[in-house]
């Protein structure tokens, strides 16, 4: 009897583990578990960890809560101002209500993915290829709240919609980038001319100060001199100051030659060095008649007693025609004594 009874309890034992097996269910965290007794929803949703069920009755369908990444496929629209683009996205979500989420839509998953196609490519219709390419964060709110409307039903909350990419046909691509250039084209040239227009006001000011100080623009004209030889040029042109041709010209014309007066004599270049002037007078010839004046400007002359050579003197090149030619015998002789006494005041004669 005894071992029916202990029969009977392994049996209830074995039949008890085996219905807590069956009826056992584990949540995990980031899920929430939806139970349907009888095909019904049961009111109560599973939190995390184990959960028992009903075997055969009841049926457990778990949903996670953690946000979910979808890229949106491309989409080729036409844009408002009639630009053919092809844009693609990606949408981040989560489910709130884990009972709406399986009783209000077959899956959620594929209802989201298509109501972000179509709503993309109803923002693509509505919006400028400027929009498109400079205010995405303005579409993205607008797709945002596109996409939520429907989705509070079903238990999803829409966290995030991004614009990802924006192809434009090529035709386009290079249509904007002779946009791009010209403007730039543009601005570049406003801000050189009004580089030039401030330049030259202060170049106005600078030559203003330095008309006051001539010697300035000398200053000026070294610094820029010093500038260019810095560079290791092989040839440098230094040009001629017109200050320096004005000094030159001032300098010649304070050297105009003076009128000769009476008794001087003139040398020039057209009287040959060496030739006497027959207006010149003798410094030697006494003055007015006096035979004891003397020029003061002739200074004292001493003369030797030494006699001539007697053999003639030859010269480098030949007397022009009518010139007498030299006779020693013709010179007179000379006397020490009447040579010694001589006066200087008498008047010396040259053969």
């Amino acid at each position: 009897m005894v071992q029916i009874l202990l029969i009977a309890l392994v049996a209830v034992l074995a039949g008890g583990l085996m219905y807590a097996m069956a009826a056992a269910r584990v949540v995990k965290q980031y899920e929430r578990g939806v139970v349907l007794r009888l095909g019904r929803l049961h009111e109560e949703v599973r939190s995390p960890g184990l959960t028992m069920i009903v075997p055969g009755v009841d049926r457990l369908r778990k949903v996670n809560m953690q946000i979910v990444t979808m890229p949106v496929p491309a989409q080729d629209g036409i844009t408002r101002d009639n630009v053919t683009v092809r844009v693609d996205a990606v949408i981040y979500f989560k489910v709130v209500d884990a009972a709406s989420a399986v009783i209000q839509v077959e899956d959620y998953r594929f209802a989201v993915s298509q109501m972000a196609q179509t709503s993309l490519r109803s923002i693509i219709g509505k919006s400028d290829l400027d929009d498109l390419l400079s205010d995405r964060e303005k579409l993205n709110q607008g797709l945002e709240l596109m996409i939520d409307s429907p989705a509070v039903g079903w238990g999803v909350q829409i966290d995030r919609v991004e614009i990802k990419d924006v192809s434009l046909p090529e035709t386009m691509k290079r249509s904007m980038a002779r946009q791009a250039e010209a403007d730039r084209e543009r601005r570049a040239r406003v801000i050189n001319a009004d580089a030039e227009l401030q330049a030259s006001k202060k170049l106005a000011q600078a030559a203003q100060q330095m008309s006051t100080q001539p010697a300035a623009l000398q200053l000026r004209l070294l610094q820029t001199v010093v500038a260019v030889a810095a560079e290791k040029n092989s040839t440098l042109v230094l040009p001629f100051p017109v200050e320096l041709l004005r000094f030159l010209e001032r300098a010649q014309q304070g050297q105009q030659p003076q009128p000769v007066g009476a008794g001087e004599q003139r040398t020039g270049p057209e009287q040959p060095a060496g030739t006497a002037d027959p207006s010149a007078v003798d410094p030697l010839t006494p003055s007015d008649g006096d035979p004891s004046a003397v020029d003061p400007s002739v200074t004292e002359q001493t003369f030797t007693d030494q006699p001539l050579p007697d053999t003639p003197l030859r010269d480098a090149e030949p007397e022009p025609d009518g010139v007498p030619e030299f006779d020693p015998e013709l010179l007179p002789e000379f006397d020490p004594a009447k040579g010694a006494g001589r006066s200087r005041s008498e008047r010396f004669t040259r053969h």
